[in-house]
């Protein structure tokens, strides 16, 4: 049988339409897996990447952070994962900068402790949702000392604890306010965060309201309502739990006029964001960008995603929308992604 070849969407160089063609086969080395992609996600964060050539390191780049398929290799080391396992994982391209570990490609190398096996149940295009947004969750919410994002901003250090398999979980006395329910790092954050114990109140569109509820949240407010600020404040309020702090994945500047003001009203809190935080935070607002790769995230990938996957207790939200097949269509999927999407994660299946 001859040897499979790989190919990748490349991107030469900032702000151009990607290439498909050949790439190198990669390996696998200690502690990582080859997998062949079924299912690749679009994030935000891509067409970031391609626009702007934020966090590449060579040229040219594969990029993309989710992947779903079988396992094609195993590094010498790895006893979690066997050939063709299904899995779902996270890329690490962003601080490695090598061109193996882009999602835009056939065959992609994935560091095994950012994978997890993905259950029969499930399809590929589904559980592609979960990677990215199950790690930026896991930056925002859980480290306790404050790393660096980025030169010059913080990572966020709310230390709440993991998500339990355990049902129900006991409430922790603690209140998380995440603003973009809907948005796929939304959903996971609400999903998280109520696994944890956390009472989440979520802010997000007023047609958006029962997948929020689905996620898990508590209550869930409209962000064109004039008065939501005032809504989230009582609610917090009426909680009767310690205020922890808002956790924003839109972070734009209209979200982040609406943060300050819930955070002013509340005496201060956490701010974690997806982009960086607003300039001239006052001094008892903490405000960081989770950066979503971290070894922190290593416990949830190992023992909780199958088995809450398998338990129902993860859900792949939102739903996803298959743009195409083939790697051509990573381009269009990263324009609709640039031009804005209400939830639902865009996918592209190869």
């Amino acid at each position: 049988m001859a040897a499979p070849k790989n190919q990748a969407a490349w991107l030469a160089k900032a702000d151009t339409p990607l290439e498909v063609s050949n790439a190198p086969m990669p390996t696998a080395g200690p502690g990582e897996i080859v997998v062949k992609n079924a299912a690749i996600a679009i994030n935000p964060l891509d067409w970031h990447m391609q626009d702007y050539g934020v966090f590449i390191q060579q040229w040219p780049a594969i990029f993309g952070c989710d992947v779903a398929g079988e396992v094609y290799k195993t590094g010498p080391d790895v006893q979690r994962f066997k050939k063709g396992d299904r899995v779902i994982g996270h890329t690490i391209n962003l601080i490695s900068g090598r061109a193996q570990d882009g999602a835009f490609a056939l065959y992609t190398t994935l560091q095994a402790d950012k994978a997890a096996i993905l259950p029969h149940t499930i399809s590929f295009t589904d559980g592609v949702v979960v990677p990215l947004a199950l790690e930026a969750t896991i930056c925002a919410l859980s480290l306790k000392i404050p790393g660096v994002a980025m030169p010059g901003v913080a990572t966020p250090a709310l230390g709440l604890p993991y998500p339990s398999l355990e049902d129900p979980v006991q409430s922790v006395g603690k209140t998380l306010v995440v603003y973009g329910g809907s948005s796929s790092v939304g959903s996971m954050a609400t999903q998280l965060a109520t696994a944890a114990g956390i009472h989440v109140i979520a802010i997000a569109g007023a047609h958006n309201f029962d997948l929020s509820k689905r996620c898990g949240a508590a209550q869930v407010f409209d962000y064109k309502d004039a008065s939501f600020v005032d809504k989230v404040v009582e609610a917090v309020r009426k909680s009767g739990h310690e205020f922890v702090g808002i956790f924003d994945t839109i972070s734009i500047p209209d979200t982040y006029s609406n943060d300050l003001a819930i955070l002013a009203k509340l005496g201060g809190g956490h701010l974690a964001c997806s982009h960086p935080p607003p300039e001239d935070v006052p001094a008892n607002v903490k405000a960081g960008m989770a950066f979503c790769v971290n070894e922190i995230a290593t416990p949830v990938w190992r023992d909780y995603v199958t088995p809450a996957l398998q338990a129902g207790k993860l859900q792949c939200l939102p739903p996803p929308t298959v743009v195409g097949n083939g790697l051509e269509y990573i381009q269009e999927a990263l324009k609709k992604s640039k031009a804005g999407v209400s939830a639902t994660k865009l996918v592209v299946t190869v």
